[in-house]
């Protein structure tokens, strides 16, 4: 037998509803904030990606899928969906219009990581994009929009941490405070950290080992090094999420794992998650589209694991489909029974026939295994009187 890839997964009904139900709630929200969809290629140069998201992080260093075509082109399979967004705008010159400045998009990335509860080589991500707008409350109305999404599905026990991470001008500052306050006890950090220290010092504020966290408590507030224009912005962001009624933390050591933000940087986390209760996160990058080709244009934007998120969804009670089945009996019913079947569709039922002649005993066994909320029964004396049976497979009446 031939098993799916390990890390990835079949999404099968019933199971598939719950998707197909947060992914139109997605829309409808977005819709109402002005967003459009984008559809990007699953294969990308991976030129983009070391470019774009760095060539020191994570995912560009062990977690890309990535290989030679046969013209020995190096081609990656997206482990994230912002870099694409941003070759896709510069390619198309999207920018140039104020139609395609606010972009949403719903589908799967790739990461070469070890599967658990939640976290799968092949993931789904939704997530939202602003291009060629640097105002502050284009942050906040963002985050307000991600929020809203998440109280339309009912995710309770939420939190939003805000933070800023400076920009080109103030950031070397803080990096070289961070690296001078840990250089002392660098020794009694994990091995990534310590790495990353010299790589890609930021990087370790986003380590998760339980030694490491006493000495990372001690790392220096990015809010204390910003420059007058940063913390201009920030204070402008939380002026405005308070306008929008988002209630947020500030956290000032919070930092995102892709080297392209500037400025805001923001998580949302959920109770209903446990110990690892991040949800979801973002924030402003400001020199993607530059990094990558493009003109110099203000961006912002978050994502969110669709596999994270159906584990934070409250879980539906057990309830029969709202579908209705269609046995009959008798040789000469089965017309009757597919005309009926037509005619029940075309008022808007949901029809599963039985196009094999079975008793009814049996159809109403079968039917309680689907878990069909109602039965049709139709026998020859029904059909030729233009009548049917209807039985409700919850109450037992008919």
């Amino acid at each position: 037998m031939i098993s799916a890839v390990k890390g990835t997964q079949d999404l099968l009904f019933p199971d598939i509803t719950l998707w197909q139900t947060v992914e139109r709630t997605a829309r409808e929200t977005f819709a109402r904030y002005g967003f459009t969809e984008i559809r990007t290629p699953i294969l990308e140069p991976t030129e983009l990606f070391v470019r774009g998201i760095g060539d020191e992080t994570d995912i560009v260093t062990k977690e890309m899928y990535t290989f030679n075509d046969r013209k020995g082109r190096s081609l990656t399979m997206r482990p994230e969906n912002t870099a694409g967004v941003a070759r896709s705008v510069v390619e198309h010159r999207l920018y140039e219009s104020p139609l395609h400045g606010r972009l949403y998009y719903i589908g799967p990335q790739f990461r070469y990581e070890r599967p658990q509860k939640g976290r799968y080589r092949q993931f789904h991500q939704i997530g939202a994009e602003v291009l060629g707008d640097p105002a502050p409350g284009v942050d906040a109305e963002t985050i307000a929009m991600v929020m809203e999404f998440l109280g339309a599905l009912g995710v309770m026990g939420l939190a939003v941490q805000v933070n800023s991470v400076g920009c080109p001008h103030c950031r070397p500052i803080y990096v070289s405070a961070l690296k001078e306050e840990l250089a002392g006890s660098a020794q009694h950090l994990c091995g990534d950290c310590r790495r990353r220290l010299e790589t890609n010092p930021l990087r370790v504020l986003d380590c998760k080992v339980p030694a490491c966290q006493p000495y990372l408590e001690r790392a220096p507030n990015f809010t204390d090094f910003l420059c007058e224009a940063c913390a201009e912005h920030h204070d402008a962001l939380r002026e405005a999420l308070e306008i929008l009624r988002v209630p947020f933390v500030p956290r000032p050591r919070l930092v995102r794992g892709l080297d392209y933000y500037t400025r805001t940087v923001f998580e949302v986390t959920s109770s209903a998650l446990g110990a690892q209760d991040a949800l979801l996160g973002g924030g402003r990058y400001d020199g993607l589209l530059e990094q990558i080709g493009g003109p110099a244009c203000a961006g912002f934007g978050w994502a969110l694991g669709m596999e994270r998120l159906l584990m934070a969804l409250p879980q539906p009670a057990a309830s029969r489909l709202p579908w209705t089945y269609l046995a009959w009996a008798g040789g000469g019913t089965y017309r009757a029974a597919l005309a009926l079947a037509r005619d029940l569709r075309a008022a808007g039922a949901v029809v599963v026939m039985e196009h094999a002649a079975r008793s009814f005993k049996s159809a109403l066994k079968r039917a309680d295994r689907m878990k069909v909320r109602f039965v049709v029964l139709l026998g020859e004396e029904e059909a030729a009187s233009g009548r049917f049976t209807l039985k409700d497979m919850a109450t037992g009446e008919q």
